[in-house]
Formats: C-alpha cells, structure tokens, sequence
C-alpha cells in the first residue's frame, strides 16, 4: 500500500487551502506545526526533522510555504533520484504548485491534481512532460524500465525532434503526444523477455509473470532466477510468488519476495489449479512453476497474503506523541480494532478502513477478533492509550494467541509497538519523578484481588520507590484509593511529594502537585495518574509559582561532585 499524502502548513491561514487538497486527496493528513496551528489531523513540532522523516518513509509531501524552506530542510537527504517520494511546494493561498522532486515517482501527476483541485495551473517545468504529456521514464504501474540510466539520452533525442516507434502493448504511449513513427530511430520495446536494450532503445517490462513455489529452500532465489533465464524471461517482469500455505512463517521465502521486489501470497492449492488454465505460457523449473499472462491487468490476484496484526501505543492522547512507526502501522492497517475511545483517537482514519469497535472490558475478545481477522490475509492494527504493554492490549493479544487453537493464528505476523505511558508524561510534564527506580501498580482488583495489591503496595512503599498509579480509583470501587493512601502514609512522610496528571496529552490536561499529607481521594479519578514520590523526591519553586518535582538519581548522600579536567 503507498504512503499517504502528508500535507505540512506551518500557520492556521494555511488550514483553508490544505483542507481543499486533502478532499481531493482521501488518504491525505494534514500535519499542524503544533504552536501555531489547531485543527489539523496531526500535531508537528519541529518542521524540519518532521519533513524529512515523512521523506525518509516515502511520504507524498505536499508543503504549504517557500520552495526554498523545503529545498533546504530536505538537502541532506536528496542523493537518488529513483527513490524520490513526490514533493511539492504549494503556496499559502493555492495560486501555486510547485513540484519540486519525485518526477519518476508522478509528482507531475499529483501536481496536476492538486492544481486541478485549487484552479491554477501548476508550475511544470519537466520539459519533456510539457511536451509529450508523458513522463517516459515513469510508466504506469505494472510496468518496470529496465534502462533508467539511457532515459536522459533518449529524451533528449525526442527534444530534439527525433522519432520513436513501438514494439509491444503501451497503451499509456499511444495516448501520450510523443512524435511515434514505424520508422523512428528510437525504440520503446514492451517485453517480457530478458534483452539487453539496444542503442537508442527504452525497455519495459510488464509485471505479467507468477511465480509458483511447490518447493522451498535457501536456494529459492537461485532457482527463481535460473527458471526465468532458462525460459529467457527477466526478473523485472516477476509480478508476484506464490507459496504454499505453509510457508507462511518460511523467513527465508519472505527475504526472496523482497529480494525481487514483488508481493508474495500464499494457497493450499486450489487456486493455483484454477488460475494456471487462464496463464498464455507456463514454465516448469526446479520446484517452480512460471505462469505468464497477457498483460498486468489480467494477472489474476491469487491465493492470500500473510496477515499482519500491529498492536499499536498511541501515546496519551496527544498525536505529538505518537512515535512515527505508530502512525505508519495505522495508515497500513486495513482493520483497526480496539475500545471505541481509543479507536477516535487514533484518527484520522480513511474511508476504506474498517473500525471494529468494542467497550473497555472487551480485551480478550477484541484480541481474538483481531487475529481472526489477520490470520484471513488483512492487515489488523489493535490500538491502545498509552503503550500498549502497560496495563493495555499486548499482554490481551499475547493471552489469546497462547490459548490458541486456530494454527493459522501463529501464521500472523505480530509486531507490537511502545508508546508513550500515562505516567511518563505525567512525569515529563512536572519534571523528573521516577528519576530514580520506581514502580507502576494498578489499583484496579477487575483482574487480582485487593489483598494481592495492597501487599504489593505495602512492599513497594518499603522498599522506597517512587510509584504511578494507574486505574487509582472508580464509582464501582471508591473506597480503595483511600485504604492505599492510608497504606502509604506508614511508610511515608506526610510531606513526600505527589503528582496528579488528569488527561494528560489532551485538551483538558491538568497537573497539580501536592502531598501524601493532603492527598484525598476526592483529588482523583480514572482519569488521572497519580505519582507518589520516595524519601527524596523534591519539589522546586519556580519563580512564576509553577513546581517542578524529582526524584535524584542518587540516593542517601549526593555523590562529591568530580572536577572536569
């Protein structure tokens, strides 16, 4: 699946025209610089390290300011021009659009579309687009240029006023304005073959060709490639394997599928006995099978891909805080599954994705939905607050493929992804807390008994660790936080420091420090971590009447400060 289009505005006035460009673009987010713009699907707060990690992953970017602030921010990175994502430059108002690099990747196409959308004229300058309408060395999907290198070469003959014939089907061609002749010097060839291009000649490869596994090993790539050559048939035009069922864990037939570059799916059979009949060749090799078919758009989508669940922390709330490969899972999952809260926060979410769901107690049962679904080929993304393996839904998805009795389930691939916890942000928002060993205890007896929490509660407070209370209290169970407070204050003086973050990364934060001495439950609720501090956390006064609180990372006596030579 391509990356979304990430469209950057660095002020509010910019909102308006991004949001005209995002209706034209469905998949589109709109990143937000943070102190300036509210509003925006996504929360940025450093535009430069923000752009070029958006570029690193292949990211569409379309950015709303100069040309030259992206130029610059971008420099460092521009190395290969074939691996460019596309990426524009639009003004703040939308009279301009300005492609600025992606012309084999169809920046041209997205500027057109964009400018379409905006009712300008885009700023073009690809010569050759201009003049033929067509970028030649960026065909359509499904068809592969194997001679990237001679493409300057060649259009620069075309500039020039030479003529071009074609050998093969390129219907993008014959729609194309170029100055096509049966006896043109230069030559675009369409071909499965594998040839070496001739002088003057441009070679396409059309993805046409499956290729059949019937026997895995270390050597698959070897015997790929020797069947191939064997039926003079080039790598390029490979357009899928397909591997038995089985195989699906198989690292090694993983490692080939991207050794190629193609998409790999799995069968038990079945459908490759009903799609072989309909290939225009077939090629035995050793423990593979090459069917070859017409043109891409008839090669027949068969057997399934691997599944992928994703279990994703989205961080506290704040969609800053969302580590990138987080918001990368989300915009690949097909299926996003999880507590309906959660399941919002996770958004923007495009139309063609399927939201499953459920109330807050359902976590065994949302994991099971979640592996049924991956082990039938989709990609599952399983959201939480927080990160996922605090109090959350890891530890839910990894119950429920323990108690397994679907084997397709450990076909899935699993990934988990952290995130940011509610009592690390609650501790960086006040200052340093848990500076020195603490512990994290939910206060919740839905999954242990009480007697179970505040033993450990009593152990924790006298060993002397700063602690974080998570699910500190409720309308079912008022009273506990109260027997824990009481718990506490036997091992702990009065005055020990206490942190309460309610809704921290949200719109309604508040953070507001007081002592184990005044701490009253009626202080809390679900909402809210609370964070106890040990023997020597400290508070610090700020001149504005703000408190900054830490725990030092010594403990007894401060360690004698060492002269720096």
């Amino acid at each position: 699946m391509s990356m979304p289009v990430a469209i950057l505005i660095l002020g509010a006035n910019s909102l308006a025209t991004a949001r005209r460009i995002k209706a034209a673009l469905p998949d589109a987010r709109i990143h937000g610089l943070a102190t300036r713009v509210e509003g925006a699907d996504i929360a940025f707060t450093e535009f430069g390290e923000t752009l070029r990690n958006l570029y690193r992953n292949g990211h569409p970017i379309v950015a709303l300011c100069a040309a030259g602030i992206v130029i610059r921010a971008l420099a460092p990175l521009l190395q290969s021009k074939s691996v460019e994502p596309p990426v524009l430059a639009i003004a703040e108002d939308g009279s301009a659009v300005v492609p600025l690099l992606g012309g084999l990747n169809g920046v041209n196409l997205l500027a057109r579309e964009i400018a379409a959308t905006l009712q300008v004229a885009p700023a073009i300058t690809t010569t050759g687009e201009l003049r033929f309408g067509t970028c030649l060395l960026n065909p359509p999907a499904g068809y592969k240029l194997r001679n990237l290198a001679d493409g300057k070469s060649f259009i620069a003959n075309l500039l020039a006023g030479a003529k071009m014939r074609v050998q093969g089907e390129a219907p993008w061609l014959a729609e194309a304005r170029l100055p096509i002749d049966d006896g043109g010097a230069l030559l675009a060839r369409v071909t499965t073959r594998d040839i070496q291009p001739g002088e003057n000649e441009l070679i396409f490869h059309p993805a046409t060709i499956v290729a059949v596994v019937t026997r895995t090993g270390s050597d698959l790539a070897m015997r790929i490639s020797a069947a191939l050559a064997s039926a003079g048939l080039a790598p390029h035009a490979l357009a899928s394997l397909l591997a038995p069922v089985n195989c699906m864990t198989d690292v090694e037939i993983n490692q080939v599928a991207e050794r190629f570059g193609i998409g790999l799916r799995f069968d038990d059979g079945d459908a490759f006995q009903a799609a072989a009949p309909t290939a225009i060749a077939t090629h035995d090799g050793d423990g593979i099978a090459l069917l070859v078919y017409r043109r891409p758009s008839e090669v027949p989508t068969i057997g399934r891909k691997r599944g992928r669940l994703t279990v994703i922390g989205l961080g506290p709330g704040d969609a800053s805080m969302m580590i990138p490969a987080a918001r990368q899972a989300l915009d690949a999952a097909e299926d996003i599954v999880g507590y309906d809260t959660y399941v919002k926060m996770a958004g923007p979410l495009r139309d063609d994705q399927v939201v499953h769901a459920s109330d807050n107690r359902e976590e065994l049962w949302r994991a099971r939905q979640a592996f049924s679904l991956a082990a039938s080929g989709r990609s599952v993304a399983v959201v939480s607050s927080g990160d996922p393996g605090v109090f959350a839904m890891a530890a839910a998805v990894l119950e429920a493929l323990d108690d397994a009795e679907e084997p397709a389930w450990h076909d899935v691939e699993l990934m988990i992804l952290p995130g940011v916890s509610a009592a690390l942000a609650a501790a960086a928002k006040i200052g340093a807390p848990l500076g020195h060993d603490f512990c994290l205890i939910s206060l919740s007896d839905n999954l242990k008994p009480w007697s179970v929490i505040t033993d450990r509660l009593a152990h924790a407070a006298a060993a002397d660790f700063a602690m974080a209370f998570y699910n500190p209290i409720s309308k079912a169970r008022p009273w506990q936080l109260g027997e824990a407070i009481e718990i506490l204050r036997r091992y702990r003086e009065p005055r020990t420091p206490v942190v309460l973050g309610r809704d921290v990364g949200r719109p309604a934060e508040t953070m507001r420090v007081t002592t184990l001495g005044d701490l009253t439950p009626d202080m809390v609720d679900m909402r809210t971590v609370v964070i106890v501090g040990s023997s020597t956390t400290k508070v610090i006064g700020k001149p504005d009447g703000s408190e900054l609180v830490y725990t030092p990372r010594w403990y007894g006596s401060p360690p004698a400060l060492k002269q720096q030579m």
